[in-house]
Parts: structure tokens; sequence; C-alpha cells
């Protein structure tokens, strides 16, 4: 998924803020509960409200992030 997500992150750049959380980070755990993280991978599209649009969990073929992403991201 590495590949797919940097890809993500270089073709959305200055659009979609990517945060990556570790299942073993403790630093990120408020964050984690809150989106209801459980285990890698797994991916959460959030809003400039901090409102889940939609998440993902497992592996994720990238045109599902990208149709999800467009319908959110402002050109």
């Amino acid at each position: 998924m590495k590949p797919v997500v940097h890809g993500l992150e270089d073709r959305y750049e200055g659009r979609i803020d990517f945060v990556y959380l570790d299942i073993d980070d403790d630093a990120t755990a408020p964050l984690k509960e809150q989106l209801g993280f459980r285990g890698q991978p797994q991916f959460f599209l959030v809003d400039a409200a901090g409102n889940t649009v939609q998440s993902w969990r497992g592996r994720t073929d990238e045109a599902e992030f990208v149709e999800a992403f467009d319908q959110v991201v402002v050109e």
C-alpha cells in the first residue's frame, strides 16, 4: 500500500493533508481512538470539520481512493 499512498499524497499535494498513524505509537492514541483505528492498513478520509467522510480497512484499490478524494477536493 505504501507506493499507492505515497503516489496519492503526491497527486493531491496541497489539497489533502496525509497523516500517518502507527498502531504502536502511543503519541497518536487520542486520534486513533477518535477515528476508531484498529490496525494496519486502515485509512480515513476526514473533512475540514473533522468528520470522517469514508474509511477503508485492508488493501484498497487506488481507484477507490481517487473516487472518494475527487468528491471532496475543491479545485
